[in-house]
C-alpha cells in the first residue's frame, strides 16, 4: 500500500519562486498528496481498532446515509452497483477510507469531483480533491462492479454474499456487507439507507431488502424494488434477499407493517411458526418497550452455505424454516441489537445474551420451564440444556477469547445467565424497568458492556452487583455458586 505519510522534500531555496513552484510540482505528484485547492488535514485511519476485527470501519468520518443502487443477474453472478454516501467529517481530512472486498472500482467522485483512489485488501481509500474541513458533510459516489465475494468467518461460517438456487442472500455479520457495498463497516457507525435493487424482469425473482418497500417499477427488462430505511443501521444488518419468494404484506393491531417474503418450498413448513408473528411481536413490546422500527417482518431462504439465521433489521432472516424459539429469538435483536448496537464487537454479549434470555422469558410465559430452572440446568451441566458444559465456561462473556468465539456458547447463555443474576438480586419490577430502559435510553444507538454495567448500578444504587460482574460477566470459569 502507498504510503500515508507526505514525503520531505528539501527545496533549493525557501524564498525563490522557483524552487516553491518545482517543489509544489513534486510535491503535488506524490500518490497520497491531493494539491488542488491546497489540501490540509491527514488521511483517516484504515481500521477503527477493534478488538477483534481491527481492520473494519474508519476513522475521520461519520456517516449519515447510504444510497445504493444495484443491478443483479443471478445467471453470471454479476452485481454492479452506484453508492453514494453521505457523511460528516470528524476531524480535517486529506484522504478517507471505505471498506470493500473484491469488487471492481470504476469511479470514485466526493462532492461531484473526480477523486484519486487506491485499493489494498478491504481498504478503499479515497483521496478527494480538496480537503475535507472537521464538521463538514460531503458526499462520496463509488461506482462498482464484479462478482461478490462469499467470505469466510474466523469461526468458518459464511457471510458477505450467498448466491442461492434462483438468487442471492447478502448476509453481513460481522464483516461481510464489504462483499457487495463500499462502507465504514463497524457497528459503531450507524446510518440510514436507501436501497434500490433491479433484477431480470422475468415475473419470478423478487428483491428484498431492510426498511419499508417504497416503489417497485419495470423498465427494460428488468424490474426495480426500491426499500427505504429510516432508522439507523449498522452495516453489518442490511441485507439484500433475491430470489422467488412468496410474499404476504399485513399489518398488526398496532397498524405496524408486515412483510414477509419465504422460499416457495419453504412456504408450508415455515407457515405455523410465521403466524405466531403478531403474537410474539406483541409479548416483546410489553416485556422490552415499544419497538423500535416502522416495519417488521422475516425472510425464509434456501441457504446452501448458510447455516443460521440473522437479526437483519426490521426482517430477520432465516435459512430455512424456523422454529418458535429462533423466531423471538431474532426478533428479540430487533430491540437488543439492532436499535441498540454493540459499540465494538467485544460487547457482542449485549446481543445474544439479552436475544437467549428472551427465550427463556418466552418458555416461562407460556408453560415451560421457569428461567431460573433454565439457568439451574445449565448451571447443573444436564444433558437436556443442549449445552456442552465445558464450552459454557471456556471464557466469560464480555471477554470473548478472539474474532474466532464471538458466536460461542458463552456469549449467548452465560450472557443469558449474567442477566438472571441481576434479576434475581433486583426482582422482577426493577428488571423489567431496566431492561425496558436499557433498551429506550439507547434507542438507536450503540452501547458498551461498560455502559450496561453502569446503567444497571445507577438504576439499583443499594444493590451491591460486583459479585455479578466479578464472577459471570468477566470471570474465568465456573462461579463457585449459582
Amino acid at each position: 500500500m502507498v504510503s500515508r505519510q507526505p514525503h520531505k522534500i528539501a527545496l533549493v531555496s525557501r524564498t525563490a519562486p522557483f524552487a516553491r513552484a518545482v517543489g509544489a510540482l513534486l510535491l503535488c505528484a506524490l500518490p497520497l498528496t491531493a494539491c488542488d485547492g491546497g489540501v490540509h488535514g491527514k488521511p483517516g485511519g484504515s481500521g477503527l481498532r477493534d478488538p477483534y476485527f481491527p481492520k473494519a470501519g474508519n476513522g475521520g468520518y461519520d456517516v449519515t446515509h447510504y444510497g445504493l443502487t444495484l443491478a443483479y443477474d443471478p445467471g453470471p453472478r454479476r452485481l454492479t452497483g452506484t453508492a453514494v454516501i453521505t457523511a460528516r467529517a470528524t476531524e480535517d481530512l486529506s484522504a478517507f477510507d471505505l471498506d470493500l472486498q473484491g469488487m471492481e472500482v470504476r469511479s470514485v467522485t466526493v462532492e461531484g469531483r473526480d477523486a484519486r483512489f487506491n485499493r489494498a485488501g478491504q481498504e478503499l481509500t479515497v483521496r478527494p480533491h480538496d480537503g475535507l474541513d472537521k464538521g463538514e458533510t460531503f458526499s462520496t459516489t463509488v461506482r462498482y462492479t464484479g462478482t461478490p465475494q462469499t467470505l469466510t468467518d474466523p469461526d468458518g461460517s459464511k457471510e458477505g454474499w450467498l448466491p442461492t438456487s434462483d438468487g442471492a442472500l447478502a448476509l453481513g455479520q460481522p464483516v461481510g456487507s464489504m462483499a457487495w457495498f463500499p462502507s465504514n463497516n463497524h457497528p459503531s457507525d450507524k446510518a440510514t439507507y436507501d436501497i434500490a435493487v433491479s433484477v431480470p424482469a422475468d415475473g419470478k425473482l423478487t428483491a428484498v431488502s431492510n426498511g419499508e418497500l417504497t416503489g417497485t417499477t419495470t423498465a427494460k427488462g428488468r424490474t426495480t424494488y426500491r426499500w427505504h430505511t429510516g432508522e439507523p443501521m449498522a452495516s453489518y444488518l442490511a441485507t439484500v434477499a433475491i430470489g422467488d419468494f412468496d410474499v404476504r404484506r399485513s399489518t398488526l393491531k398496532n397498524g405496524l407493517p408486515v412483510y414477509t417474503a419465504v422460499d416457495p418450498s419453504l412456504a408450508k413448513a415455515s407457515d405455523a411458526v410465521l403466524r405466531q408473528l403478531p403474537e410474539i411481536m406483541d409479548w416483546a413490546e410489553y416485556n422490552f418497550g415499544p419497538y423500535p422500527f416502522s416495519s417488521t417482518g422475516a425472510i425464509v431462504d434456501r441457504l446452501p452455505d448458510g447455516s443460521y439465521a440473522l437479526e437483519t433489521q426490521n426482517r430477520p432472516t432465516f435459512p430455512g424454516a424456523p422454529d418458535t424459539a429462533t423466531l423471538v429469538h431474532e426478533l428479540a435483536h430487533q430491540w437488543y441489537g439492532d436499535s441498540v448496537t454493540p459499540r465494538s464487537w467485544r460487547d457482542m454479549w449485549l446481543n445474544e445474551g439479552f436475544a437467549t434470555y428472551a427465550e427463556w422469558l418466552w418458555d416461562e410465559d407460556h408453560d415451560g420451564p421457569s428461567a431460573q430452572e433454565t439457568f439451574q440446568e445449565l448451571y447443573d451441566g444436564a444433558k437436556g440444556s443442549g449445552v456442552d458444559s465445558d464450552e459454557l465456561w471456556s471464557f466469560p462473556p464480555a471477554r470473548p477469547s478472539g474474532a474466532a468465539h464471538i458466536s460461542d456458547e458463552p456469549v449467548y447463555s452465560r450472557g443469558a445467565m449474567v442477566l438472571h443474576k441481576i434479576r434475581r438480586t433486583v426482582g422482577d419490577d426493577a428488571f423489567y424497568d431496566i431492561i425496558q430502559g436499557w433498551a429506550a435510553t439507547h434507542r438507536h444507538g450503540t452501547a458498551s458492556t461498560a455502559d450496561f454495567t453502569a446503567y444497571v448500578e445507577k438504576k439499583a444504587p443499594h444493590k451491591d452487583f460486583t459479585p455479578i460482574w466479578h464472577d459471570w460477566l468477566y470471570g474465568e470459569g465456573k462461579p463457585a455458586r449459582p
